[in-house]
């Protein structure tokens, strides 16, 4: 087991070159004086008034230099987190990253449970109960979320709840909260609100916060695990009529014995996939969800950051998301070998 992730790991440095790489290559299609922006910041690009100037600039920091040097320099720069003066968010692109991730953080944390447990129970229920009235149910319920945009699901529950019944409202937090944090009350140790206010022991404080997660959790959830439980039906019910499945049947164990122990098992593999980079997508930043609901995450600055064209925040973005989704496949990899002894030894 200790061997297999070790090589897991050893090989994770080759596919995050690989990233960079990939994200180095599309850079390259971007107007070089476009990438300054990468380095300097937009107040002194405002004071360049001549040709001079400008390829003085390109110069001084390499970009009318061969393709490989160019990127010894970024990567040089990217080890010591220098990613660029981002325009829209009015910081350094690393400073904004880290400001805005604990609000995806906290959504994605919180959806996870519902997203995975969920989708599972009702995916094997519906497997084991198949052409039933649950089975049909459940598959209906599934079809609606994976059919359902996520805008439309977003304004349609802002619209019953907050628009109508005046509960779950958007945003992050209340107005009556900002006082009370500019005023040093709150100490700020993850940056997620439920978990700083937990620790801080202010109930009031944990209860605002989780009335405006709900909405945004219930239209994450309700979607993603629409998919992950047809996944988790259709490799049960392929599961359910392997052979192994019915000589266990054939010897007298119990039904919740059969699903439990030997089915459920094996048939988890795909549905750790899909779980996997499904997670993955929420700690990246949920764009439509982040911006229906106004959090300030890095979906919403991933999408500002889009529409005014800043440069240095897309690449960093997707930088961010790529190591991200690297790490994910080490997760998934290593869930595989604690469920399937035989995948370690291979």
């Amino acid at each position: 087991m200790l061997s297999y992730v070790a090589r897991r790991i050893l090989f994770l440095p080759v596919v995050v070159f690989g990233v960079t790489l990939l994200i180095f290559v599309m850079m390259q299609f971007i107007d070089p004086y476009k990438r300054l922006s990468l380095y300097v910041n937009e107040n002194v690009m405002a004071h360049l008034t001549t040709t001079e100037q400008w390829e003085e600039l390109l110069h001084n920091y390499g970009l009318d230099r061969p393709v490989w040097v160019q990127y010894a320099s970024w990567m040089n720069g990217l080890f010591h987190g220098k990613l660029g003066y981002s325009p829209s968010a009015q910081m350094e692109v690393g400073a904004a990253i880290k400001k805005f991730l604990p609000a995806t953080a906290e959504l994605a944390l919180l959806s996870v449970l519902p997203i995975i447990l969920i989708a599972v129970k009702l995916g094997v229920f519906s497997a084991v109960h198949q052409d039933t009235l649950a089975d049909h149910t459940t598959r209906i319920v599934a079809i609606t979320g994976w059919s359902i945009p996520t805008f439309v699901m977003g304004l349609s529950l802002l619209l019953i709840f907050y628009g109508w019944l005046g509960i779950f409202p958007p945003q992050r937090l209340s107005t009556w909260t900002i006082p009370l944090l500019r005023s040093g009350a709150i100490v700020r140790y993850t940056g997620m609100m439920t978990i700083d206010a937990l620790l801080n022991g202010n109930w009031r404080l944990f209860v605002d916060a989780i009335s405006h997660l709900v909405l945004p959790i219930i239209t994450l959830s309700y979607i993603s695990w629409a998919m992950i439980l047809r996944v988790a039906r259709s490799s049960m019910l392929e599961t359910l009529r392997q052979d192994y499945i019915t000589t266990a049947r054939a010897k007298g164990l119990k039904e919740r014995v059969v699903i439990n122990k030997h089915a459920k098992r094996n048939a988890m593999i795909p549905v750790i996939t899909l779980a996997g980079m499904t997670v993955a997508g929420l700690m990246g930043g949920v764009v439509i969800t982040e911006t229906i609901f106004n959090l300030p995450g890095l979906g919403r600055f991933a999408a500002k950051a889009a529409q005014t064209l800043d440069v240095p925040a897309i690449l960093g973005f997707a930088m961010f998301n790529g190591v991200l989704m690297v790490t994910a496949n080490l997760v998934v990899d290593v869930m595989y070998a604690v469920i399937d002894p035989r995948i370690r030894l291979d």
